[in-house]
């Protein structure tokens, strides 16, 4: 006899979510995660034969300090995703409260995105973004599939920040952050 509470059968969240099955709207649901306020970032990698490609992220978060892992997730139907498939590195690069264009600009399908942009290779020549608030150059370590997305794994091995404000991005916006002492100045 056991006497352990019966636990409903888990569904494969693979194929939840990718039937009509699912009762949970996937507008809505963008809009409810959209109360999340996160930072903007530009991931970027080189191509085999060394051309740049990047886009605007906002998927980017910390997995462990120790190692120093990160993690980001690309749509699968993305353009580019054959090029960080396959890349040995690539750039987390944060964006400031400046750079509202730099993101609408690497948000869009274009095979110029780097035309005007100021940048040097980093580690697997994967450019690192000049002005951006911080940049993590990552070795790509594993990737994980989830529903409609690829999760890269990356281990920092290099990295740099600075004081500058970050752009961040909520419910559809771009914003910036205001300490608490900035808020009761505000009028």
């Amino acid at each position: 006899m056991n006497d352990l509470p019966k636990q409903p059968a888990v569904p494969d969240p693979a194929n939840e979510f990718a039937s009509d099955s699912s009762s949970i709207d996937p507008r809505d649901f963008r809009n409810a995660l959209g109360t999340y306020a996160t930072g903007v970032t530009i991931i970027t990698a080189a191509a085999a034969d060394g051309k740049p490609y990047g886009l605007t992220c906002n998927s980017f978060a910390s997995v462990s300090l120790n190692p120093p892992l990160v993690l980001w997730s690309l749509v699968v139907y993305s353009s580019s995703l054959t090029v960080f498939q396959n890349a040995s590195h690539f750039t987390v690069n944060v964006l400031g409260a400046s750079q509202q264009a730099l993101a609408n600009k690497f948000a869009k399908s274009s095979d110029d995105k780097f035309t005007g942009v100021d940048w040097t290779p980093g580690l697997g020549g994967a450019p690192v973004l000049a002005e951006s608030v911080a940049n993590f150059q990552c070795r790509s370590v594993n990737r994980y599939y989830g529903g409609d997305h690829v999760i890269f794994l990356g281990a920092v091995e290099a990295y740099t920040y600075s004081a500058k404000e970050p752009l961040l991005f909520a419910r559809g916006t771009f914003g910036c952050f205001l300490a608490d002492d900035e808020r009761k100045k505000a009028p």
